[in-house]
């Protein structure tokens, strides 16, 4: 299983560039400004919903641009490589 997060240093350098603030981000995304700002910080994963969204409002940034993905690693392995027997 993965996390989706947000690619934060992105998605500061997109809002420094168009001049918008978080809660501009989340008018323009239609939710609110404590989700986005959840988002940013990585306390929460993006929904696949709210991927689309986010490509969809900003289209010159790709899957790649937007997003990080993170693996979890299983319980018993340490940096996602199995455990000795």
């Amino acid at each position: 299983m993965v996390k989706v997060k947000l690619n934060r240093p992105t998605i500061e350098r997109l809002l420094a560039r168009r001049n918008w603030s978080q809660n501009a981000l989340a008018k323009r995304l239609g939710i609110c400004s404590s989700y986005v700002s959840q988002l940013m910080t990585g306390a929460r994963s993006v929904s696949p919903r709210m991927r689309r969204q986010l490509l969809r409002k900003l289209p010159d940034l790709t899957f790649d641009d937007l997003f990080i993905i993170q693996g979890i690693v299983a319980a018993g392995e340490e940096d996602g490589a199995e455990t000795a027997r």
